[in-house]
């Protein structure tokens, strides 16, 4: 059986308005993973609920330290915890 789980990221930096959400969307898909990408209020931070195999999350982690062409990520923060099933597709939230 495959190692699932959850993972909480948050991603800062020149993330806001350059297409960064659906760059991970457009990677978490690629991946097979569920959940979702969103802006958060304050300027310069998005955050991305993702589940699925534990190496695939892994895999978004690193595409997401560097982020589409546009972005700047400065650091990258991750919360893991247990996978939920809770997602049956993965997109971006307004």
């Amino acid at each position: 059986m495959s190692d699932l789980a959850s993972v909480q990221i948050a991603v800062y930096g020149l993330v806001q308005g350059v297409f960064f959400r659906y760059f991970t969307e457009q990677k978490a898909r690629q991946l097979g993973l569920t959940g979702y990408v969103r802006n958060l209020p304050q300027e310069g931070t998005v955050e991305v609920r993702a589940e699925g195999e534990r190496n695939k999350l892994e895999t978004l982690i690193n595409y997401l330290k560097v982020g589409p062409p546009t972005a700047k990520v400065t650091d990258v923060t991750t919360k893991w915890s247990e996978y939920t099933g809770g997602y049956f597709a993965f997109h971006i939230r307004h």
